[in-house]
């Protein structure tokens, strides 16, 4: 196969046994995309550097064939992939390479003769530098593995299709040859319906399963503190089951929740030197998928499926979308002066879109919570979301709260405040104390959302010192969390029954409208998606 050599002349260290998967686990339903990686910048080396001569590869990005725009076919389609990995490759590479440097540089700070010629605290800074250069570029390298793997895993898929359609055309050839008669063939109703307008915002009926293109972005899943070495945390992501638990080295992986032997769910095991044990048979697998133990039988190659997964800012972050990883992470820290007070996970029974208009909605703060932090809230005559004509952040007035929509699932907002539960001037500027908040709202399944939630205040520092401080922070949440839920799991049931819940939207729906016109971007698959920062 065409494809087979292509990826042989890529001189690639990474075997291409790992594509049986894509012949037992996916169906060809006609028609697949390929997706292209270029476009990063290169990292800039010393050429004078001994290492440069071995990895003096070509950046393939020149070559690339100008394909924008057109509908490619089966041989197009498998050039851009092979271009795809020799990107790859080419990027590990310089990744490789940049750390090869900076351990120069740590070896040449660390001489003994440059060591009198340098302060102590130089050194100590330069060190600390070059420690952070050396981290960023390992989680370089992580990445780039991701992409090669991912890289080759859609060349193998693409394989399997170009198969399955010159069997179809054989057979095709063969059906002309044997029925002559013309044929008239009239438009399926499905093809009619998908070329009639839609409206942008009928969010009504049973939820729809989540279209692929929701899946890649980086979805934060677990608090760090919450990971410790020795447990693991399962979480359901887009109604598939994973559990997250810490390797060896200490860092995270994130792997099927299902043993490969007997189905068994192996967040009822236990971790073992960096590998979850199932608890049916003993059979321990490491965070990259692959079993490392078979108890009472003799090892065989089984691996299960496993995410690409990292930690950053406190968080556990995985990738469950098919395309490679982007290669960098949104930060939610939350603003500068701020200590975080809380973090808390609930498992909510809502589904993550109708949750995520609810927390970027405030006009129903006095009607709602009318037994916690609204108590008391006179109802203003006007109630405005002021944003830029093209973004999804902005501030609300009359209230001091700043809020932002951060894709793919995340709200933040700043609230100021005089004294607990009370709200001052006109915006966050003219407020001397403020409360900051993170919601994540994982899509776990169609009618369940996993809450992430983080509270960090920018006074009384005491309080995280407070014994038993945190079962407070959690009750309250619980609390406000309630009288939300009570609205929207009766919006839930009736948009299951055809109500539509964005019906009539007014000026303060702004916010949420937004995010619906974006989500409904994503699902369609446009390239350009709205509100987004132009790079």
């Amino acid at each position: 196969m065409a494809a087979i050599a292509t990826a042989t002349a890529l001189s690639l260290p990474i075997p291409l046994s790992r594509s049986s998967k894509f012949n037992s686990k996916r169906s060809v339903r006609g028609g697949f995309k390929v997706f292209a990686v270029f476009g990063e910048e290169g990292a800039l080396v010393d050429k004078k550097s001994p290492w440069y001569p071995l990895f003096d590869v070509q950046d393939p990005r020149s070559k690339i064939p100008q394909c924008k725009g057109k509908f490619l076919d089966v041989n197009q389609a498998l050039e851009v992939a092979r271009y795809d990995i020799q990107y790859c490759d080419w990027r590990a590479r310089q990744d490789v390479l940049t750390i090869m440097l900076l351990h120069e540089k740590v070896v040449e700070v660390l001489n003994p003769l440059a060591r009198d010629f340098k302060s102590i605290g130089t050194m100590k800074k330069e060190l600390a530098e070059l420690q952070e250069e050396l981290a960023q570029a390992h989680r370089q390298v992580h990445i780039s593995e991701a992409r090669v793997a991912t890289a080759l895993d859609k060349l193998a898929y693409m394989e399997t299709l170009v198969n399955d359609k010159l069997l179809q055309d054989t057979t095709r050839s063969e059906a002309s040859r044997v029925d002559s008669s013309p044929s008239t063939s009239q438009p399926s109703l499905e093809t009619v319906k998908s070329k009639l307008p839609r409206s942008s915002l009928n969010v009504s009926g049973p939820v729809q399963p989540y279209n692929p293109r929701l899946k890649n972005f980086w979805y934060p899943v677990v608090f760090s503190a919450d990971l410790k070495d020795d447990t693991m945390v399962p979480v359901d992501c887009f109604e598939e089951p994973w559990v997250i638990f810490r390797g060896q080295d200490g860092k995270p992986g994130c792997v099927q929740n299902t043993c490969a032997h007997r189905a068994c769910p192996l967040h009822l095991g236990s971790v073992n030197e960096g590998r979850i044990q199932c608890p049916y048979h003993g059979w321990e697998y490491s965070t990259n998928g692959k079993c490392e133990k078979m108890p009472s039988t003799r090892l065989v190659n089984v691996k299960i499926r496993a995410l690409p997964c990292f930690e950053h800012e406190g968080m556990i972050w995985i990738w469950p979308g098919n395309d490679p990883p982007t290669a960098t992470l949104p930060s939610l820290q939350p603003p500068s002066g701020f200590q975080i007070h809380a973090e808390i996970v609930m498992e909510l029974p809502v589904e993550h879109g109708l949750l995520l208009d609810n927390l970027l909605d405030l006009a129903h703060a006095p009607f709602t919570h009318t037994s916690t932090f609204a108590k008391g809230w006179s109802v203003p005559s006007l109630v405005k979301f002021l944003t830029p004509a093209s973004g999804l952040q902005g501030y609300w007035d009359p209230y001091p709260i700043d809020m932002e929509f951060r894709p793919p699932c995340m709200v933040l907002s700043t609230i100021g405040i005089s004294e607990p539960g009370k709200l001052e001037g006109r915006s966050t500027d003219q407020c001397t104390t403020h409360l900051h908040q993170l919601h994540v709202c994982l899509p776990a399944s169609r009618q369940k959302t996993r809450l992430l939630y983080r509270m960090s205040l920018d006074f009384a520092p005491v309080l995280k010192h407070i014994p038993f401080m945190q079962y407070l922070w959690r009750h309250f949440a619980e609390k406000v969390l309630n009288e939300d839920l009570r609205i929207v799991v009766g919006q839930q049931d009736r948009m299951i029954n055809g109500a539509n819940v964005w019906n009539l939207p007014v000026s303060y729906d702004k916010l949420g409208v937004r995010y619906r016109m974006w989500r409904d971007a994503v699902d369609r698959g446009v390239k350009q998606l709205p509100f987004s920062k132009s790079v």
